[in-house]
């Protein structure tokens, strides 16, 4: 029998260990250092950030950067939106009330007026996107190990790279219990949609109950893989010379983007 609410949960935690498996392939960006990777979209996003909401023009070259990497690490940009499909629709609903607010004319296209609260709105858009495509191309192409490495050479405090770590490591104990936990339910209760309302007390108990005891088992054998706070057990990787190349191209165009109107560059080559 085909249940679907354990079939979602089952293809959930299929999604967690499929960006394992992206973080664990072989390209040139996967291969670069953990340390450059985090630098550089901090960088990006920083520099995203940085636009005024009515640069739309100016921020729009932004997207070659995480595009180009997304390409030379093989994995489709498609692959990313596919993944941020839940988190997408909440960042760009954050501009939606500018037109509403801010009715200053910009310029006007055929018939409309357009205003600024439009080009804000979806400049605005733009900038979550983006944020969230660089965030995704870092984790992606790197190991949450070793980003938590990284994050500990720049002296992040250690509690709050530990809650990080533990928090991924523990999102996919969480969900496996509540998959073995829903498909138990529904073997008891064949043909019942969901979970009825006077189970979820019990419910709930039982998986956080189950899912502690799980978690301390986890935290217990890393502890005996040697985990101590320092992530010494994280895929090491020198700063070589094509990490700081990595790193001052793309500062490099970060700046050409953000202060030398590239898109203005870009649409002189066109119109010659």
């Amino acid at each position: 029998m085909k249940r679907e609410p354990g079939n979602k949960i089952e293809h959930a935690l299929h999604e967690l260990t499929a960006m394992d498996e992206l973080a664990a392939g072989s390209s040139f960006v996967h291969s670069l250092n953990p340390g450059a990777k985090l630098a550089a979209a901090v960088l990006y996003i920083l520099a995203v950030l940085s636009f005024h909401k009515y640069d739309l023009s100016g921020i729009i070259p932004m997207v070659i950067w995480p595009v180009l990497l997304f390409t030379l690490a093989g994995i489709p940009v498609r692959t990313c939106f596919y993944k941020l499909r839940i988190v997408l629709p909440l960042v760009m609903a954050v501009g939606l009330f500018n037109p509403f607010f801010d009715h200053t004319p910009m310029f006007r296209l055929g018939g409309f007026i357009v205003t600024g609260g439009v080009i804000s709105m979806i400049t605005l858009m733009l900038k979550g996107v983006f944020c969230l495509m660089s965030s995704f191309l870092l984790a992606a192409t790197t190991p949450i190990d070793s980003i938590c490495a990284a994050l500990r050479k720049i002296h992040v405090p250690e509690m709050l790279v530990t809650l990080l770590l533990l928090t991924y490591r523990y999102v996919g104990v969480l969900t496996s219990e509540l998959a073995v936990m829903t498909d138990a339910y529904h073997l008891r209760a064949p043909g019942q949609k969901g979970i009825h309302i006077s189970a979820w007390g019990s419910f709930l108990g039982q998986l956080l109950l189950r899912s502690m005891d799980r978690a301390q088992s986890l935290y217990e054998s890393m502890l005996l893989r040697g985990y101590d706070g320092r992530f010494h057990y994280a895929i090491r990787t020198k700063f070589a010379e094509r990490d700081a190349v990595y790193l001052a191209v793309s500062a490099a165009f970060f700046l050409l983007v953000r202060y030398g109107n590239a898109a203005e560059l870009v649409g002189r080559l066109f119109v010659r």
